[in-house]
């Protein structure tokens, strides 16, 4: 029985007991028919994509199917589920399509903040209308109307209930944190994002669900929903990267590998690599590029989705005409590999 994901995590319910979010500490991808099989005479799964209760007593068995398909870390983490109070829920997608939960959908944003998946690389169709805006507190999710009458009762003990965040998604490292990155403000890096090994996140630098980088990476700049930035590129202090949620549309906007996005610049078509974009520029697709030759001649004027993808392209704007002009990148882009050092 082939399976596309599965994962067994502990689930968040309100007081309607509906579930608010689902924490995933050892999703698989591509589980073998054996698994599938072996917890489907475990559990209630019979076919297609299916959210399932699981008791604390079954999570010894589902142990030791974990274990007999050498997945460690499952295998530990149900283990230690036998002890808990917490719901527990065993989701199996046979096919990678619209999630139709939440739980489904918490599984596939995990997916690829364990880096299992890249961005675009699962179905995420309609998950910003199925998930909705939770308290994310220092005593974990709260969905909105339980949250007043929480509060009364944190200060009644005399405790804070601190509210770090209101939003559809949370914080990426409370549910996992990568290996060899740096993340300077972890709010500013959302669960669903893909953070490349090697990469630094600094205080001003976001990235959101479904989108990040391949692997060394310096991001001072807010790379946005759908974008995805190649090994060894920079996203500069305040820069800013179109995805499609804000105003990009259907285009993937990325950027290639060795490629600098300058510090308050923009960027709203596919950049090529070893390519960069000055200081305060933005480049939209539709912006009027003036072509310059070796000389520094004018050639031609086309737009910058034309463009799109081509390598070893610097973009600034002439300082006297103020026209966008484009010439070839003679200086490789390296960072500073001490910034960098994140092990």
């Amino acid at each position: 029985m082939a399976s596309f994901a599965l994962a067994l995590g502990t689930a968040t319910k309100n007081q309607d007991g509906k579930i608010i979010e689902v924490y995933f500490p050892a999703p698989l991808l591509n589980p073998s028919d054996e698994l599938v099989n072996a917890l489907s005479a475990l559990t209630d799964y019979t076919s297609g994509n299916q959210v399932i209760e699981v008791a604390p007593e079954t999570c010894g068995a589902i142990s030791e199917a974990f274990s007999a398909a050498d997945a460690s870390q499952a295998a530990t983490f149900a283990n230690k589920a036998q002890q808990t109070t917490q719901p527990l829920v065993l989701v199996i997608l046979e096919n990678d399509i619209k999630p139709a939960s939440v739980a489904e959908g918490f599984l596939k944003l995990q997916l690829i903040s364990h880096r299992l998946v890249k961005p675009h690389g699962v179905v995420l169709d309609g998950l910003f209308g199925l998930l909705h805006n939770i308290a994310w507190t220092n005593q974990g999710p709260i969905d909105l109307p339980e949250l007043p009458e929480r509060q009364m009762e944190a200060r009644l003990k005399g405790e804070t209930l601190t509210v770090e965040c209101v939003d559809k998604f949370p914080k990426m490292t409370d549910y996992v944190v990568p290996a060899g990155v740096r993340i300077a403000d972890t709010a500013r890096v959302r669960l669903g994002a893909h953070v490349g090994e090697g990469t630094t996140v600094m205080h001003e630098g976001f990235i959101n669900f479904n989108a990040g980088t391949e692997g060394v990476s310096m991001v001072e700049g807010r790379i946005s929903a759908g974008v995805m930035v190649g090994n060894g590129s920079d996203i500069g202090g305040g820069a800013s990267i179109m995805g499609t949620l804000s105003g990009g549309g259907q285009i993937v906007v990325s950027i290639g590998e060795n490629s600098l996005l300058g510090a308050n610049a923009g960027l709203g078509f596919p950049l090529g690599d070893r390519c960069t974009i000055e200081s305060g520029l933005y480049v939209t697709a539709g912006t009027k590029v003036t072509m310059l030759d070796a000389d520094g001649n004018a050639v031609e004027s086309v737009k910058a989705r034309d463009l799109a993808g081509k390598a070893d392209l610097l973009f600034r704007r002439n300082s006297k005409t103020g026209a966008v002009e484009c010439l070839t990148n003679k200086s490789a882009v390296e960072l500073n590999h001490e910034l960098h050092a994140n092990n």
